[in-house]
Order: structure tokens, then sequence, then C-alpha cells
């Protein structure tokens, strides 16, 4: 027992370590660091919001998301429980393929957004930071006796890295991974970059052209600098969730709560209406099938700021919800879920006392796909 107490203490040592050469060089970049939600330090910003923001429209932007979720789902029947436990179809998938999921409750509210990567032996889910270890028991509670399924949160094993722009195919090339480049959304594989081996996925986890990387803790600094060194452009947490709000992805505890399901949440693409029975199969299917859909979340344009949780109304009459805020480059803008039957896009609101108007975002999809 002794000798495993100070295994533990060694690892955790070379954890913190890894992470702090990390640290050390997003540092010296220009990096300084909040502590998120789930108390786990990340790089806030590197003092270039608006330059990252630019290099994701024109360029490349690199930013990390080692502070997301990662849980490993192995064993025989790993594919059957994930498509018995989420929304859409994980029968039709192969190594090398994945997609994105909602995990809901029996009634279809919202839980998480994830993006699941089928492997040989096992399946790799990215979910929200707050949300890995609600998941983690979540799942768990659904595994009985007989089922073949272990759940292993890998979240401290490895980093995740995100590139995200026009640029990301080009920078790929350079580094000899180019045969990831022009895969379907969520495709994977393993490259080496130098003599390191990473996971590159298709996708940037935004409504933007990109890729993510899985990286052995133990390389996070050489992989990070080696796509510096290739005109990535560092980009802290504060840009990127300004990204999330104005591309409209939804996230857990604002648009993604028990208040609201996944059509309600504009994420169609992430459901199928084909396969079998799964939890809250019985909503979904009836929401869609009698037009049931009652509220959306849309983009609004604001001429002021406005704090979340304010009213949406129209005339005397409330509609709905702001649930996220960010200030852009082109001022005031948030997420609000609006009442289907108060209309659409370019629809006239008022947010507490600010004026709005109703906007599409790239992210969200209102039908099926």
């Amino acid at each position: 027992m002794g000798n495993s107490a100070k295994e533990v203490k060694l690892t955790d040592c070379i954890d913190k370590n890894m992470i702090q050469e990390l640290h050390d060089v997003q540092a010296a970049a220009g990096a300084f660091f909040e502590e998120s939600s789930t108390g786990i330090t990340v790089p806030a910003s590197f003092g270039n919001d608006a330059a990252a923001i630019q290099a994701s429209r024109e360029g490349v932007a690199l930013v990390d998301r080692s502070h997301w979720g990662r849980i490993r789902v192995s064993d025989d029947d790993r594919l059957r429980f994930l498509h018995n436990q989420s929304t859409n179809d994980f029968q039709r998938l192969q190594p090398g393929q994945g997609c994105d999921t909602v995990f809901v409750t029996s009634t279809a509210r919202t839980i998480d957004l994830a993006t699941a990567y089928v492997m040989e032996d096992a399946v790799l889910l990215m979910v929200s930071p707050n949300r890995r270890q609600h998941l983690m028991e979540w799942l768990d509670r659904y595994i009985f006796f007989a089922d073949k399924v272990n759940l292993t949160n890998v979240t401290d094993e490895t980093a995740t890295f995100s590139l995200m722009g026009p640029e990301s195919d080009a920078l790929l090339e350079q580094l000899g991974a180019g045969g990831i480049v022009g895969q379907p959304y969520a495709s994977h594989q393993l490259v080496r970059l130098g003599d390191i081996e990473v996971r590159v996925a298709v996708g940037s986890g935004l409504a933007m052209s990109g890729y993510t990387l899985f990286v052995p803790k133990d390389a996070a600094a050489t992989i990070w600098n080696k796509l510096v060194a290739h005109s990535a452009l560092p980009m802290g947490d504060r840009a990127w969730e300004q990204l999330r709000i104005e591309q409209g992805r939804p996230v857990p505890d604002h648009e993604l709560t028990e208040d609201y399901n996944p059509l309600e949440a504009g994420l169609w693409h992430t459901i199928s209406f084909e396969k079998g029975c799964y939890i809250g199969q019985e909503t979904i299917a009836r929401l869609n099938t009698y037009k049931g859909v009652k509220q959306q979340l849309w983009g609004v344009r604001l001429s002021a700021p406005a704090q979340p949780g304010t009213v949406v109304t129209v005339g005397d009459e409330k509609v709905g919800k702001l649930t996220s805020y960010t200030e852009t480059d082109q001022g005031a803008f948030g997420l609000a879920y609006v009442r289907t039957k108060a209309g659409g896009e370019g629809l006239k609101v008022q947010v507490g006392n600010v004026d709005g108007e109703i906007v599409e975002v790239p992210f969200l999809k209102r039908l099926p796909q």
C-alpha cells in the first residue's frame, strides 16, 4: 500500500509538471490564466483576442481545449451501449469514423452535446468541461451486470488542441498529416508528428473548418510549439467563448439544461430518426412527428449589453430568454430561446430594455439532416 501511495503521488507530480510545461510555453507567448467553472486552470487570453478571432476566419488559430472531458468507452458492447444511451446512430459507424451525439434524460431534456470517435477497440467521447464527471456517473448507472462496457475518464492522460480556420488544411499538409484533409466530419486517424503519435480528427468544435488533436500529455508542450511554429496563432478561452456564442454552439448550464430538448437547441444533425429505441427517443420522435417544437434557439443582435437570463419580449408578450452574451467586433450579441409561434429570423424583440433582432447562427440546424 505504501508503494501504491508513492506511485500515485509520483504520477500526480509528473502530470502537474507536464501541465506546467505547457502553461510555461503558453505564458511565454503572452497567456494569462483563469480558473474555469470546473476548477481547472485554462489560458484565458494571449492578449490577442481580436487577432486570434481574425486568424480563425482567415488563417489558422490554435486553442487549448485540454480542460474538456475525454471518456473512453471500451469492451465488446460499447457501440450498442452508446447507441442506446444517446441520440445518434452508433451501429453504422466504423473505426476511423465519428459523430456528434446528445445525451438526454428519459424525457429528452439535454445533458450534454458530445463528439464520439470510434476506434478499433474503444470509443472516445469528447464532452463539455463541466459534464465529464456527471456523464461518467450517469452512464455508469445504465451498465447492467451482463453488459460488456467499461468507462474510463482519460482526461488527465492527454491534452487536446483545436485548429480553426481555412489555413488548417495547409498546416496539416506541411506537417505531413494531409491524409485526413478532405475526410468527413469526425473522421480521425493516428499520425506521427515527428516521433510523437497524435490522433487528428476533422472538426474544430465550431461551425468553421479545422481539426482537433489528441496529444499524449508528456508531448503537449512539444506539439503546441510545433503548431505555433507552423503559423497557428494561439487563442485563449475567452475568444473561443465569443466564437462559440457567435456561431451558436449550445453548452450545458446555458443552452443545454433540463428546460430544453435537442430539437429546441437546434441539434437536429445529432439525431437519428431511423434507429431504434434509446433514452428519450419517444419524446423526440413525437416532437418531430407532430411538429411540437415550441421554442427554438437563435442568435440575437443587441443594441446594448444584456445579462443572460433576461426575458425576451415582443410588445408586452414574453416570448423567450437570453441564455448567453458576448461582445463582438460588430457589437453586442447573444443566444436566446424564442417561442416558435413568435417568429424567427428577422423578428424584432426586446431583451429587457435592449432592442434586439433575431438572426440565424451557423452551428444550429432546424430540420432533420
